[in-house]
C-alpha cells in the first residue's frame, strides 16, 4: 500500500498502480550529488574521495539540530528553485489570480453548504511556495524521521549501543543531513509543478489563503488547447473547494496531520536484522556504508499499526479529494467550457503518479491510489443523489461519521446506514484526540 518515507523502501508491486517516482531512489547518496556508480572501488579515487568527503563534511556542518538538517533542506530547495528558473511574479498576475479566486468562489456557493474559506487570493512564485509552505513540511516530516532515528537506535541491545557508539553518532548525524538534503530536492520539484497549496490533498499553506503559482498553470496548460484563464479559473476552483474544507470542518487539518503521526510512532525495527547489517559495514570504506544503506539498512519493518495509520491517511485524503472532484465538476460543468477535459486532465495527471504524489510518497512514506479517490468521488455523487448537498456535507460534521475504507468499496450499504443514523451521529461529541479512530 505504500512506500517507506525517505526512499528506505520498496516499489509497489501492483502493476495497477504508479511507480515510486519520488526523489531519493534506491541511492541514498543521490542527495549528495553522487551517481550510483560513484562510490564504487574503482571510482575512489585520492581525489574523488577527497571530493567525497569534503562535499559531505559541509553539509554536516552547514546547521540543524535533530532528525533533520532543515537548513540544508531550505538551501537545497531554493537552488533548485533557482536553477529551473523563477521570475518574480507580476502586477498583472496577481491580478488574474484574484479575479479566478472572487469567481470560482462565487459558482461554488450553489453547489455545497460550505461557505467559502478564503480571506485572501494570493499568486506565489516557486520560491514563495516553498517559503510558505515549509513550516507545514517540517510538522509533517520531522516526526517520521524523529522516529527512525530513535527507533534505528533502540533496536540495538544496550551493550551493542555502546560499541557502536560513534558510529550511530555518525550515521544519524549523516542520516539528517541526508533527509534535509532530500526532503530540499523534493520540495524544490515540488516547488517547479504544483499550482497551488493543496496539490497533495493537505493544507500547505496559511489558513483563509487562496494560493496559485502563475508560472507553473502555464506549464500545465501548454499543450490543452484551452484557454488559460479557463485553466487558471478550473485550478482556483479546486484550491477554493480544498480551502472551504479545511476552514469549514474544523477537526480534518489536525486528522490529517495526526494520521502521519500515528503512523511515525509506530516506525520500529527488527534488533537482529539490524545488528547484522551494522555488523558488515566498514567505517573506513565509503563503499561499504552505500551498500548498507542501499540494501535497506535502516527501513522499517512494516507493523499492523503502521499499516492501520496509513489506510486511515490514505482514506481521508481520498475522502477530501473525492469530495474535490464532485463540487468542482458541479460549479464548472454548467458554464466552463471546457470542464470535463480540465477534469479529466487532473484525473489522469493524478492517475499517472504525478509529482505531488511521488513526492508524498518519498517524504511522509504514502503511495495514494487513484482508484480509492475515484471510489470516494463515487460515494459523494450517489450520496449527493440520497440525500442532496445538504446531507452530503453534513457528512463531514463529525469524523465518526466518516465512510471507511470498506464504505468505499460498498457505498449503498453506507448510504442507507447514513440516511438512519443522521440524527445520532451528529449528535456525538467529536474526541480531542483523533489518532486513534479506525474508522477513517
Amino acid at each position: 500500500m505504500s512506500d517507506q518515507p525517505f526512499g528506505f523502501g520498496l516499489p509497489s508491486d501492483d502493476p495497477d498502480e504508479p511507480g515510486d517516482g519520488g526523489p531519493g531512489g534506491a541511492n541514498p547518496f543521490a542527495a549528495f550529488g553522487f551517481g550510483p556508480g560513484d562510490l564504487n572501488a574503482a571510482n575512489l579515487s585520492p581525489a574523488n574521495l577527497g571530493a567525497m568527503l569534503e562535499q559531505v563534511g559541509r553539509m554536516l556542518q552547514s546547521g540543524g539540530e535533530g532528525p533533520v538538517n532543515w537548513q540544508l533542506a531550505h538551501d537545497t530547495a531554493r537552488q533548485a528553485v533557482a536553477a529551473r528558473g523563477d521570475a518574480s511574479v507580476l502586477r498583472t498576475e496577481r491580478e488574474a489570480v484574484d479575479e479566478a479566486v472572487r469567481l470560482a468562489e462565487v459558482w461554488l456557493d450553489p453547489v455545497t453548504a460550505l461557505p467559502a474559506g478564503t480571506s485572501t487570493a494570493v499568486a506565489w512564485s516557486r520560491a514563495e511556495w516553498v517559503e510558505g509552505t515549509l513550516p507545514v513540511w517540517k510538522g509533517l516530516i520531522e516526526p517520521l524521521a524523529a522516529r527512525m532515528a530513535e527507533a534505528s537506535t533502540s533496536a540495538l541491545p544496550a551493550e551493542a549501543q555502546a560499541m557502536a557508539g560513534p558510529m550511530l553518532g555518525m550515521f544519524q548525524q549523516l542520516g539528517g543531513a541526508m533527509v534535509g538534503a532530500q526532503a530540499g530536492q523534493a520540495l524544490g520539484q515540488l516547488a517547479g509543478e504544483v499550482v497551488g497549496s493543496t496539490d497533495i490533498g493537505l493544507p500547505l499553506g496559511p489558513e483563509g489563503k487562496a494560493i496559485l503559482v502563475p508560472v507553473n498553470i502555464r506549464s500545465y496548460a501548454e499543450g490543452l488547447g484551452v484557454p488559460e484563464d479557463e485553466v487558471r479559473l478550473h485550478l482556483a476552483l479546486r484550491e477554493c473547494a480544498h480551502q472551504r474544507l479545511f476552514a469549514h470542518v474544523p477537526w480534518l487539518r489536525g486528522a490529517l496531520l495526526d494520521a502521519v503521526g500515528a503512523y511515525a510512532a509506530g516506525i520500529t525495527f527488527d534488533a537482529d536484522t539490524l545488528r547484522e547489517r551494522m555488523g558488515s559495514i566498514d567505517p573506513n570504506d565509503p563503499a561499504s556504508i552505500q551498500g548498507a544503506l542501499e540494501s535497506g539498512l535502516f527501513e522499517p519493518a512494516d507493523t499492523p499499526a503502521q499499516s492501520a495509520a496509513l489506510e486511515r491517511l490514505e482514506t481521508l485524503l481520498a475522502l477530501v479529494e473525492g469530495w474535490v472532484d464532485l463540487v468542482v465538476e458541479a460549479a464548472a460543468t454548467p458554464t466552463l467550457p471546457h470542464a470535463v477535459a480540465l477534469a479529466e486532465t487532473a484525473r489522469r495527471r493524478r492517475a499517472a503518479g504525478g509529482p505531488a504524489e511521488a513526492t508524498f510518497a518519498a517524504l511522509v512514506g504514502l503511495q495514494l491510489r487513484p482508484r480509492r479517490m475515484r471510489e470516494a468521488a463515487d460515494l459523494w455523487r450517489q450520496l449527493t443523489e440520497a440525500l442532496g448537498s445538504d446531507g452530503r456535507d453534513a457528512v463531514w460534521e463529525n469524523p465518526l461519521g466518516l465512510p471507511g475504507p470498506a464504505d468505499l468499496a460498498e457505498p449503498a450499504a453506507y448510504i442507507a446506514r447514513r440516511a438512519s443514523v443522521d440524527d445520532e451521529v451528529a449528535g456525538l461529541e467529536i474526541p480531542d484526540d483523533l489518532s486513534g479512530l479506525d474508522d477513517l
